[in-house]
């Protein structure tokens, strides 16, 4: 081990892999991905710049790494755990989902912004299992607790459990990205009252009873 790598590692316990991941998840987490370069993680890491290439194919490798355990941390420094079916009421429990699920957009999709111009990173993003949801995605885990509250015969019987998860993640997506797109800075939590205007309105849609 050169001087330069055991310096980065002294005193702790990971290997070099994860040292590099973790280097290149404090950049993805102040920067986003756009515009990293392999000498911006060798410094943060601490180390030469070709030790990367001993461990990954290329930059964008690490770098969904990077992204991915950003977004993992993301997920776990939400408080608390998500609803689980047939506690508490079905409205409470949307309630809480969206309120999750719009801070979880809040924090990682910032990081995001900018990977359509990046191909190659996007294919490497792809080629790892989803961060969110234990591996199975916002969008499915949304998916599942419906489906679960429909078998407890506490959501209608034709309720579509894939349109409502769309609906969410689709309303996270334009409140956080269209801030993104026009306005410098994080995007501003949204207000309790329009989360529970959405409450009500995919509870109870838009048609009189």
């Amino acid at each position: 081990m050169s001087p330069r790598r055991a310096a980065a590692l002294r005193g702790g316990e990971r290997s070099l892999r994860e040292h590099l991941i973790a280097a290149a998840g404090r950049l993805v987490a102040r920067r986003g991905a756009v515009g990293l370069t392999v000498r911006d993680i060798a410094r943060e890491a601490q180390v030469a710049d070709g030790v990367l290439y001993n461990h990954f194919a290329d930059k964008e490798e690490l770098l969904a790494h990077a992204l991915a355990a950003h977004v993992r941390a993301a997920e776990a420094a939400l408080a608390g755990a998500p609803p689980r079916p047939g506690d508490g009421t079905v409205e409470a429990n949307v309630r809480a989902y969206l309120d999750r699920a719009l801070a979880l957009h809040v924090a990682v999709l910032p990081a995001m912004a900018g990977l359509v111009a990046q191909p190659k990173l996007l294919a490497r993003l792809t080629e790892l299992p989803d961060p969110l949801g234990g591996g199975q995605s916002l969008r499915t885990e949304l998916a599942d607790y419906l489906r679960a509250e429909r078998d407890l015969g506490r959501v209608a019987a034709d309720a579509s459990p894939e349109a409502f998860a769309a609906l969410v993640v689709g309303v996270c997506h334009d409140l956080v990205l269209n801030h993104l797109l026009h306005r410098p800075g994080p995007a501003p939590e949204p207000s309790a009252r329009l989360v529970d205007d959405l409450t009500r309105t995919l509870l109870r849609g838009v048609l009189p009873p």
